[in-house]
């Protein structure tokens, strides 16, 4: 299975939601801040005669929307449910709290990107040094301790800067310290459930796939 390369755009009208796929950019073009035609409905010929949705539709909504925005694959977010349940606690906050500590999230959550898929290609690219050396799996779950840094070969890159830049007004999640100057970072903590600001109920995630 691949990953999905179209328009981002049209995965958030699909959730009929922002989801902030592309970061900075969204705040600027989306579609649904259109004045004239907002898109604010699901895409294509019949999206805007939009129907009632089943109980089981807005638990399958529910699950794509959680993996669009961490951008993880059918077969990655079934592991990670699956580990979920081994966990002590609540399977649906224990999913999220994962997925939370992925790579990938955590230099998102840094600003050293300025969205999750941008992010994850400075992970996949060898960009990212996990404990003073290179990483380039985004899957990898952090531990309270970790320390994050740009590559030294990247720190003078435009885009990381912009994106420090931007994400300098955004309140840093408290399980996370950041030195923007040295564009490193430590995981203090793992997050917990309130830690994961989404609009979202993972708790339909849970019932769906306990039909399976």
């Amino acid at each position: 299975m691949s990953r999905y390369t179209g328009p981002r755009c049209r995965q958030c009208r699909r959730e009929v939601q922002k989801l902030f796929l592309k970061g900075e950019r969204c705040t600027t073009k989306c579609p649904f801040d259109n004045t004239l035609t907002p898109h604010n409905y699901p895409p294509g010929q019949h999206g805007a005669r939009r129907g009632k949705i089943s109980e089981y539709g807005l638990q399958l909504r529910e699950k794509q929307k959680v993996r669009r925005i961490y951008g993880v694959l059918e077969r990655q977010f079934r592991r990670f449910f699956k580990l979920a349940e081994r966990m002590p606690g609540m399977t649906g906050a224990n999913l999220l709290i994962l997925l939370e500590r992925r790579l990938d999230n955590v230099v998102f959550r840094m600003g050293f990107g300025s969205s999750r898929s941008q992010a994850r290609q400075l992970v996949s690219h060898r960009h990212v040094l996990l404990n003073g050396k290179r990483a380039d799996i985004p899957s990898l779950l952090v531990k309270a301790g970790d320390e994050i840094e740009i590559a030294p070969d990247m720190k003078e890159n435009q885009l990381i800067k912009d994106s420090l830049e931007f994400n300098s007004s955004v309140m840093q999640p408290a399980w996370l310290e950041v030195d923007a100057n040295k564009m490193k970072g430590k995981v203090l903590s793992l997050p917990g459930r309130d830690d994961v600001v989404l609009p979202v109920e993972e708790q339909l995630i849970v019932e769906l796939y306990s039909k399976v």
